[in-house]
């Protein structure tokens, strides 16, 4: 799989993998490493999307509508992102991502059968439902933090009342924050993350 990468200074204490939204690429959010590791401590992999699907650029997955991931599109999405994480050399591992990377962290971090990460990270997404995956309840949850704007228009926050709601019916205690911006990532909240991230993979 096609990647982009920002090396620890030294030996790195964990990983973080960054998973980017649709239509992006393995370098959207790579700005985003320095500034949730301001001292460098983890190797950041951001992986490419292999679905090339209109309006252009990479995808994870086709969208027949929000909050519904085409099934089949879904799978192969899930499938590849799932092999790129068990296969890094490194013990500890934090996902997260944006939008329909948002989507993907929450499928491939707490999905039935799937390993527990060090964390999930989601700004701007939703948990899917769709067929073929469901959440895992059983095993105990890692740190989890969600992000969204009020006024996203692409993936309203509902979707992230809804997220939280779920996860705090299954057992999990998300980090959650909500600004008054539309579909992008919020500054301020990044800077919480940088200490919360760190203490997850520490």
């Amino acid at each position: 799989m096609i990647s982009a990468e920002r090396p620890a200074d030294g030996v790195a204490a964990g990983a973080v993998v960054l998973v980017h939204g649709r239509g992006a690429n393995e370098r959207d959010l790579l700005p985003l490493a320095d500034l949730l590791d301001r001292e460098r401590r983890f190797h950041f992999y951001l992986p490419r999307g292999p679905l090339a699907l209109a309006p252009g650029g990479a995808h994870w997955y086709a969208v027949p509508r929000v909050g519904h991931p085409d099934p089949a599109t879904f799978a192969e999405g899930l499938a590849a992102l799932a092999g790129f994480l068990d296969a890094l050399p490194h013990e500890r591992v934090a996902v997260g991502g944006f939008s329909q990377g948002a989507v993907m962290s929450f499928a491939v971090g707490l999905g039935r059968g799937r390993p527990r990460p060090a964390a999930v990270l989601a700004l701007s997404g939703f948990i899917p439902e769709v067929a073929g995956w469901e959440l895992e309840r059983e095993l105990p949850f890692p740190p989890v933090a969600i992000g969204h704007g009020t006024f996203d228009a692409v993936i309203p926050v509902e979707f992230a009342h809804r997220a939280l709601a779920t996860l705090r019916e299954a057992g999990a205690d998300p980090l959650y924050r909500e600004s008054p911006i539309d579909h992008t990532i919020d500054p301020a909240f990044l800077d919480e993350l940088g200490p919360w991230l760190a203490a997850a993979l520490d």
